[in-house]
């Protein structure tokens, strides 16, 4: 419960990367059932700026979306975007890689920012590395992350209705995880989140660090799985006690022809779809995909017309969404593995059964 609204959990945040949801209106994300968006810092730092944001009345007002926003610290980017990074014990300097100006940030400036932009969530700022990567670098950075999370907690003060998760790192390393989320639970922070995984890690890794911190996390507070991902990927998560998700995969799959539905993934691209007269599921949540056909679809993809992004972004973002509602009542009627198996037996079985009958029906009828 946040002053700007509940947030239902497991929750699927859609990313405003620079304030906005790409292809998407506010009140078209918000009608898809998203009770949070995110926000990332280290782009809107870069532009338009964080004090121009505030000048403006906050990020809230100035995107028109008037419910919770969480903010990211900024650290995974500066580690996969930023030029010329350098980290000390102060924190982190960088050229931006839109222009090549010079920035630091530092674990007291990225909530400061954050608190500019109005952000309800704030994230601390955080070492994230890159895998695969040596142990004792990996210490190094999970060490240094514990010590600024210690000072964004002291920035970040008690904000009465806004909340600063802490981020657990350490890599693919075990102890070093369980180190984290022990030393971060023991700083009584309002959330917590698991962060340096999915970036390129296998599946199994990931999960396995889930299974390995999710017993050092506070049980009654949030636990956020940054930056993931497919729906296996978050149902899976789900299974392990996460809460919180985010991912810009059903955005960018969108944009690049690629469906999330209850059958699996679609690529629209592919020739198949060019004669199909079918919708592309017409049991979905989002009226597009129940009334334009796959051969439109598919005809808008090859096209690279910009309303086939707009129409499979909302898509894809209706079936994050509509996972996420499955998942709760699932939870709440005690059937979680039983949801969880059959949507993933759906996956399996995909759309060729239906599309060969649908194949078959046309043709008796020629």
């Amino acid at each position: 419960m946040t002053p700007r609204g509940s947030i239902r959990t497991p929750a699927f945040m859609p990313v405003g990367t620079a304030g906005t949801v790409k292809a998407m209106h506010p009140h078209e994300v918000r009608a898809l059932g998203a009770d949070i968006v995110l926000g990332n810092v280290y782009h809107l730092m870069l532009r338009p700026g964080a004090e121009r944001v505030h000048e403006f009345g906050g990020l809230h007002h100035m995107m028109n979306w008037p419910h919770p926003i969480l903010t990211d610290s900024g650290g995974f980017q500066v580690m996969s975007l930023a030029k010329l990074r350098k980290i000390t014990e102060q924190g982190v300097t960088f050229r931006s890689h839109i222009d090549g100006s010079s920035y630091e940030l530092t674990p007291e400036r990225s909530i400061e920012i954050q608190g500019l932009l109005g952000s309800d969530i704030q994230m601390q700022l955080d070492e994230c590395v890159k895998l695969p990567c040596s142990d004792r670098d990996t210490e190094k950075a999970m060490e240094l992350s514990l010590r600024w999370a210690e000072r964004c907690a002291v920035k970040f003060g008690n904000q009465a209705g806004k909340a600063m998760f802490g981020i657990v790192q350490g890599g693919a390393v075990e102890a070093l995880r369980m180190r984290s989320a022990q030393r971060l639970a023991a700083m009584n922070l309002k959330g917590y989140s698991i962060g340096g995984l999915a970036v390129g890690e296998p599946q199994e890794v990931m999960l396995k660090m889930i299974e390995v911190v999710e017993p050092h996390m506070p049980q009654e507070k949030p636990r956020y799985l940054m930056g993931v991902g497919t729906p296996d990927d978050i149902v899976e998560s789900v299974r392990r006690g996460v809460d919180m998700f985010d991912c810009v995969m059903p955005t960018r799959a969108g944009r690049h022809g690629l469906a999330f539905t209850r059958f699996g993934k679609i690529n629209l691209k592919n020739a198949r779809h060019a004669d199909d007269p079918r919708p592309l599921d017409e049991e979905s949540s989002w009226k597009p995909a129940c009334i334009y056909s796959r051969a439109y679809l598919h005809h808008l993809v090859k096209s690279e017309e910009i309303l086939g992004m707009m129409l499979l972004t909302g898509i894809n973002l209706a079936y994050y969404q509509s996972l996420m509602v499955g998942l709760r009542e699932a939870i709440r009627a005690q059937r979680l593995n039983d949801f969880i198996d059959e949507t993933k037996a759906g996956w399996t079985r995909g759309d060729i059964a239906l599309y060969q009958h649908a194949s078959f029906s046309m043709s008796s009828k020629s």
